[in-house]
């Protein structure tokens, strides 16, 4: 194969999404757009770069210096976060990989592409709320109204299940028991499936929407008042609106902005406070790795506080009642004559 035409670069942009992502890796369809957006965004930087059309561009425009430049590209001119530039770079790193197995003429290049490292990020503390500050937000809709009681099981589900806003969004009513044991077939990252239990109070307030909902025709539970499915933006809009409602009697609130997945966080947290074994919180939130899980320890301060507090108390460190310490006239006037 010629590489040095742009039909070598269609040919093989072509057969990743075509035939590698879909058939080999089994890439979901949410991967399969976010891989595109990247590549979009990659050979838009490098037309521009090189001064000419996208449909002129070859493989050999492809070296690890333009792809470096493209990276510090995204923070410095889109104002990428370094955790979005990482997962840029990790589409790019599928790509090249897909490159390397069918052009080894040019493995060097691509090669010297997939050892640019990732970005280090600062870890941020994970934000969540109390639960009486959550239990307040979900009590703030008007239940008298359908879109009220909606707005009400939703924050409700969204505690509950901690589930990402994806999957809330994504949710059908054939996913749901709500009948003992009541749980919910959650669809995550990657067409991975859990099954998570919910509250009674949960399951009664889905079953009363689904009354409201006239029998529910639609197939997903959370709709609009067209009966179209809740965007990302539609769940962020009601949450930030009910949040601010309660904000009013708790400014403790307007500190942070709360968003879905601030809910998903106070969820996991609750139950590291209530003494939930950290595998069973990953395997609830749908975690890949436990690493991911152990950063609500590392947050959550009343658990740092109860662990010093039980240290405390089994290193056997009793207070004493001695006089303390008072320096003696003749130090003091040595000390001040240093």
């Amino acid at each position: 194969m010629n590489t040095a035409t742009p039909k070598a670069l269609f040919a093989l942009v072509e057969s990743f999404f075509i035939s590698y992502l879909p058939r080999q890796r089994g890439a979901s369809p949410h991967t399969t757009r976010a891989y595109r957006d990247t590549l979009k965004l990659l050979f838009q930087f490098v037309a521009q770069r090189r001064g000419r059309e996208i449909a002129d561009l070859v493989l050999e425009d492809l070296n690890a210096d333009t792809i470096a430049g493209f990276l510090d590209h995204l923070e410095s001119e889109r104002s990428n976060s370094a955790a979005t530039r990482n997962c840029r770079r990790a589409a790019l790193r599928s790509f090249f990989k897909h490159l390397l197995r069918n052009d080894l003429d040019n493995a060097l290049r691509y090669t010297r592409v997939l050892a640019l490292p990732a970005k280090r990020m600062k870890q941020k503390p994970v934000t969540y709320l109390e639960a009486v500050d959550v239990r307040a937000i979900i009590g703030s809709p008007d239940r008298r109204t359908h879109d009220g009681w909606r707005d009400h099981t939703l924050l409700l589900f969204l505690y509950n299940s901690a589930a990402r806003v994806s999957e809330a969004t994504g949710l059908l009513w054939r996913d749901l028991q709500l009948a003992p044991p009541r749980q919910v077939r959650l669809r995550g990252k990657g067409r991975k499936e859990r099954l998570v239990p919910i509250w009674r109070e949960t399951a009664d307030a889905l079953g009363r929407l689904r009354k409201l909902s006239g029998g529910a025709d639609h197939e997903h539970v959370f709709v609009n008042r067209h009966n179209q499915p809740l965007t990302r933006d539609g769940v962020a809009y009601i949450l930030a609106k009910h949040a601010a409602s309660v904000a009013r009697e708790r400014p403790r609130l307007t500190r942070d902005r709360i968003t879905p997945h601030v809910l998903r966080h106070s969820a996991a947290v609750a139950l590291l406070q209530s003494g939930t074994d950290v595998t069973v919180i990953r395997d609830y939130l749908g975690h890949s790795s436990i690493a991911t899980t152990n950063r609500y320890i590392a947050t959550n301060l009343k658990m740092r506080r109860d662990a010093l507090e039980t240290f405390w108390k089994h290193a056997g460190i009793e207070a004493t009642h001695d006089k303390p310490w008072k320096p003696k006239p003749d130090l003091l006037s040595f000390l001040q004559s240093l």
